[in-house]
């Protein structure tokens, strides 16, 4: 309130006399008393302040903290009015931001007054700002026409009285014209005349007799002056001309003529028409209708016939500009006479104005955990109209979570109303209706867009639980193995994964694989051989780039697939540089007879452990011969008394990888006489048949290991927990199984053996003529039991090869050790 008393001093000084301070002063009162009444604060200042100066502190006035006006975003809104001043936050402050003119604002109003609110967020709040517009003496008075013509007969009677054109001075008060002086002269006095309203106007009046013969123009100065300090004043030219007598003047049937008309009318409509009457006969009685003074506003709403003196509606007539107009009409005759009346016009209201919709403050971005309630918009809806035109309710859609809510009147918070899901609706576009009460209703609509911002709320999801994957041995480290994928439906870091392999994996097993954190993408770090090992898993996370971060697990299950990289091994006989155990046969041995078998294994698996057989040398080329698949040596025909005693038949066995690998066994075979010739070892061989056969055995093999890998993944942790093997002997006592010493140390470990390996992935297989031996490896034999029966059986081959060769010729027919029985 001290601004308002500052600046109402300013004022007074301005006016400079004690009846106005008087005046004023009882208005600053009785304005303190109305500000204190209703909540207003009301500041009165003089117009044309300069941009910048204070008007007034808010803050202290309102009793707020300076403080609060920052934090709470305190501001100042005008209310159909432009933004003239502003609030500075630092100090709390009024300040002057514009021009103000209270002439362009009020136009002659008695009381030029502009209506602000202060409004604060967080709680909000309204506080209305009330200024009080104070005239200054800033116009000078103005005469409409510079030069005055009047025409004025001979015989004009002395007294005459000539009404005049007002100077026009947009200020008020003390600062409006208070005077009118005329430049000294013989025939011409100046007299001040008062219209019904109150307005005061000047007249010429004649004092002497005017002669056309002695004078037939005369020339005088009028000078309005206002009453401002500093005097202002306006200067006008009047040319008397004395013409012949014309002694009536028109005269109008009303002094003042009023009408109305509505806002938005049609060009063309007539809104009245003026009548005045001249006694004179001729071109003295002649009238021409004419505004004396028209604004250029005005210029283009209103026209007048000047012969019929219609007033006519030629533009935009507009109520929220101005509701009245009060315009001075001229009829002037022939012989240059003229009077005036006065011409009110009332604009009616229309609904012609649809609401304004303004957006005072707004979040364009929301976060989707915000609680219900959380402010996000703060709207002002007014309407220019008046009456129920001018009532407004603002709806919105009622399927977006949000709602209005209105504590201060003509202003809307927009609140959320419901939980937000950047998932389901990342944005919205909310249609905000202003509709009027009036008849037939307008409405506006503006759209506020919002974009709801992600929170980490959504992990990662991979696209599968589990992944298999297959990795050849002995690939280069750094070979491709797969890609896993993981989604996560939040947005930007939120959603940004990153993979790595989880430590809760075994610690070995950890540094098997690596992966590209944003790929995905696994490598080998180390080399495969599928004879250590054949399966192991790994956990893979993948977390998102949330504050906390989320994450998702999934399962890999790595699988190592066998290359044929291991050459066959020759069990038996035992290939020792010191000493080649000899087989003995019969002299009588007829073709086709069993001698001996080669025993070989291959730690690869499947079929790059299938082996072949096949004689490269010997003593006697057809003399013996071997099973392609079963390494049985037989007698190829009978023996003569010209083949030596001692044979050496040397055997290369290669198995069936794509590039297949190789061994020999070289034989040594005594030929003994005496022996006897078993029955159960003769049978001759067809290898034909064999040949056949094989085909058959490969097309079921091949069936049977398609089949068992369709059941390889569902089968896999079942038969982990619950293969077992069993061990296959022969009914006959008498056949041989071959001890450790005829074995590498790798092949006493079942698991780390292509060969006798327990792999669930692959089929049991045998070859063609395997049915004829009776030796079987089992998967899961005890090797404690292997050692103690190899150990034995040792011993017991020892003493039978220095007692009799002819029952390890017996013993000799030993199956294929690749029969692998699951």
């Amino acid at each position: 309130m001290m601004s308002a008393v500052h600046f109402f001093l300013k004022a007074c000084l301005i006016m400079d006399q004690p009846q106005n301070f008087k005046r004023w002063l009882r208005f600053l009162f009785f304005s303190l008393l109305f500000g204190v009444s209703f909540g207003e604060v009301r500041y009165v200042l003089p117009e044309e302040m300069q941009r910048g100066s204070v008007i007034g502190n808010v803050a202290r006035d309102l009793g707020l903290k300076v403080t609060e006006l920052g934090a709470r975003r305190a501001r100042v809104v005008a209310e159909g009015t432009g933004q003239l001043c502003e609030l500075d936050t630092a100090s709390g402050n009024l300040l002057i931001s514009q021009r103000i003119d209270r002439e362009e604002l009020c136009a002659q109003a008695a009381v030029c007054i502009l209506q602000y609110q202060l409004l604060l967020e967080a709680p909000l709040q309204a506080h209305s700002l009330v200024l009080d517009i104070a005239d200054i003496n800033d116009n000078s008075p103005v005469f409409a026409a510079g030069d005055i013509n009047l025409d004025l007969v001979e015989s004009t009677v002395l007294g005459r009285r000539f009404p005049l054109e007002s100077a026009h001075d947009p200020d008020l008060g003390t600062n409006s014209i208070r005077e009118y002086k005329l430049s000294p002269n013989d025939h011409f006095a100046l007299e001040m005349s008062t219209q019904i309203n109150g307005n005061a106007y000047p007249e010429l009046v004649l004092k002497k007799p005017l002669d056309r013969e002695a004078k037939a123009e005369h020339v005088l100065k009028i000078n309005g002056i206002d009453g401002g300090n500093p005097v202002r004043s306006g200067t006008a030219s009047i040319h008397v001309r004395v013409l012949d007598a014309n002694d009536n003047v028109p005269v109008f049937s009303q002094r003042v003529y009023k009408a109305s008309v509505p806002e938005n009318s049609a060009v063309g409509t007539v809104i009245l028409t003026l009548n005045a009457t001249d006694l004179d006969e001729g071109v003295y009685g002649e009238i021409t209708y004419s505004f004396s003074h028209l604004s250029d506003k005005l210029a283009g709403v209103l026209d007048m016939n000047p012969l019929t003196g219609e007033v006519r509606v030629v533009g935009l007539i507009d109520y929220e500009e101005a509701s009245t107009h009060e315009l001075d009409v001229q009829a002037k005759d022939g012989g240059g006479q003229a009077s005036h009346c006065k011409l009110i016009i009332d604009v009616i209201d229309v609904n012609d104005n649809e609401p304004v919709i303004e957006i005072k403050s707004a979040s364009a971005n929301i976060g989707e955990d915000s609680k219900p309630g959380t402010m996000v918009a703060l709207i002002n809806i007014y309407d220019m109209d008046t009456g129920s035109s001018g009532q407004v309710t603002c709806t919105i859609p009622d399927n977006v979570p949000f709602k209005f809510v209105s504590e201060v009147k003509n202003y809307y918070m927009l609140v959320t109303d419901g939980k937000l899901d950047r998932e389901l609706q990342p944005g919205y576009n909310i249609s905000i209706t202003a509709t009027d009460a009036g008849s037939p209703s307008l409405s506006s609509v503006k759209v506020l867009t919002i974009m709801v911002n992600d929170i980490n709320d959504n992990p990662p999801t991979f696209m599968q639980s589990e992944y298999n994957a297959n990795i050849l041995e002995n690939q280069p480290i750094g070979t491709f193995v797969m890609k896993v994928k993981a989604e996560d439906t939040d947005d930007g870091p939120n959603a940004k994964v990153l993979f790595q392999i989880s430590r809760d994996t075994n610690s070995e097993v950890f540094s098997f694989l690596t992966i590209n954190s944003d790929t995905g993408e696994l490598f080998t770090s180390r080399l495969f051989d599928y004879e250590q090992s054949v399966h192991f898993q790994i956990k893979v996370i993948a977390r998102d780039g949330g504050d906390p971060p989320l994450s998702a697990t999934c399962t890999i299950h790595v699988f190592i697939k066998d290359q044929n990289d291991n050459t066959p091994a020759v069990l038996y006989p035992v290939q020792s540089s010191g000493f080649i155990a000899e087989d003995m046969v019969p002299i009588e041995a007829p073709r086709g007879y069993l001698v001996t078998k080669v025993v070989a294994v291959d730690a690869d698996s499947g079929h790059n452990a299938w082996l072949s057989y096949k004689i490269i040398r010997a003593t006697r080329p057809n003399l013996f011969m071997v099973g392609l698949h079963t390494g049985e040596i037989r007698t190829a025909r009978p023996f003569m008394e010209e083949d030596e005693q001692k044979q050496t038949v040397v055997v290369l066995v290669t198995d069936n990888g794509p590039e297949s690998l190789s061994a020999t066994a070289t034989v040594s075979i005594v030929i003994g006489d005496g022996l006897p010739v078993l029955n159960e070892l003769f049978e001759f061989v067809d290898e034909s048949q064999d040949s056949d056969k094989l085909t058959l055995y490969l097309i079921i093999a091949l069936s049977t290991v398609s089949f068992l890998f369709l059941l390889l993944i569902t089968g896999v942790f079942y038969f982990k927990l619950c293969r077992q093997s069993y061990v296959y002997r022969s009914t006959t006592a008498s056949l041989p199984i071959f001890p450790t010493t005829y074995c590498p140390p790798s092949f006493t470990d079942f698991s780390h053996c292509g060969t006798l390996l327990n792999d669930d992935r692959y089929d049991s297989f045998l070859t063609t003529g395997s049915w004829r031996g009776d030796f079987r490896f089992g998967a899961n034999t005890d090797t404690d039991t292997l050692k103690k029966r190899s150990a034995a059986y040792q011993k017991s081959t020892l003493r039978r090869i220095s007692a009799d060769r002819a029952s390890l010729k017996v013993r000799a027919g030993v199956p294929h050790p690749c029969y692998v029985v699951k």
